[in-house]
């Protein structure tokens, strides 16, 4: 199982930007997905989560601005992000817990990240 990040990139701030996550190989159902971020010199956070049934959660300082979705026929996590800051600019990672057979255990996939910078 493999995810696979896109969408950054350099935006000016109050830019909007749309992260991408796809997931491909052997999968057999995706359950929680989630968006991590992580500044320079700093720790990787969370930035928004979502359920296989659609519940959503997001972290106080991007509620209102950041949206989360999935398109479970495409095994695809998005992160639609509007009215941009300095302060968002970090690397995101998606992150999945992932059956990859009908009879296996659940798997946690990161994948690779990808680079969003905010510029004032």
């Amino acid at each position: 199982v493999q995810l696979q990040a896109s969408g950054g990139g350099l935006v000016q701030s109050g830019g909007s930007l749309r992260l991408s996550c796809a997931a491909s190989g052997s999968i057999f159902r995706i359950n929680h997905m989630a968006w991590y971020r992580q500044a320079p010199g700093k720790q990787r956070d969370l930035v928004a989560s979502i359920s296989a049934g659609g519940n959503t959660y997001y972290t106080d300082s991007v509620k209102g601005r950041f949206t989360i979705s999935r398109d479970n026929a495409e095994n695809t996590l998005y992160l639609q992000m509007n009215s941009l800051k300095p302060e968002d600019t970090a690397v995101y990672y998606c992150n999945a817990d992932i059956n990859p057979t009908r009879w296996s255990r659940v798997y946690n996939y990161w994948g690779l990240g990808t680079l969003v910078t905010v510029s004032s």
